[in-house]
């Protein structure tokens, strides 16, 4: 009479024959050596404009990474007191975005939707003190563009009252309005309209 044997039976001998020979078992391949690195999108580094005799300073610009808004660290030179000029930032900063990004910048995902030819200005008469004006409607500017000037500005201490808001104009006789950086436009700047109101 023969006698069936369990297929589960024939496993185990399998596994135990496999383990008497040297041979484990794996599910996954062999190393192929270290995995490829690069820059993340990641706030870092700080907006320091303390000081006001002339030099380099570092600042933080809003460039776009995976779709969002993402912070890198820039260096602006200044002349003795402009420091503490607001439009005179301003300019430097918009430099920086309209700048292309440097090539681990690139490599790491990051672009600017500022195009060259875009200007700031101080106020005109019957604005805000602290407003600014570009050369070209807000209105007018992609969402991407016009939420790296916003956030841009609103993060620096010198173009902002605060690190949310920055007063904006265009070249019109449009009064200018406030803009808010919030979470929601840097993490979806393509989706979520520019936070803004009418001044009183």
């Amino acid at each position: 009479m023969t006698r069936r044997v369990r297929p589960w039976v024939l496993i185990g001998l399998a596994a135990v024959l496999l383990t008497g020979c040297g041979i484990r078992p794996t599910e996954v391949p062999t190393d192929f050596g270290a995995a490829p690195t690069r820059v993340g999108c990641a706030l870092s580094g700080s907006d320091d404009m303390g000081a006001q005799a002339g030099g380099e300073f570092p600042v933080q610009v809003y460039l776009v990474c995976t779709s969002q808004l993402v912070t890198v660290d820039r260096t602006i030179t200044l002349e003795r007191g402009q420091s503490s000029d607001r439009v005179v930032v301003a300019r430097e900063l918009l430099g920086q975005l309209e700048a292309a990004p440097s090539g681990e910048e690139k490599t790491a995902g990051y672009t600017t939707d500022v195009r060259s030819g875009l200007e700031v200005s101080g106020p005109r008469e019957g604005d805000p003190a602290d407003a600014l004006r570009l050369n070209a409607p807000p209105a007018d500017m992609s969402p991407y563009a016009l939420a790296q000037v916003i956030c841009t500005f609103a993060n620096s201490e010198v173009t902002a009252e605060d690190d949310e808001h920055v007063i904006l104009g265009g070249p019109d006789a449009a009064p200018a309005r406030e803009y808010t950086c919030t979470e929601a436009l840097k993490a979806r700047p393509g989706l979520i309209p520019a936070p803004t109101k009418t001044l009183d």
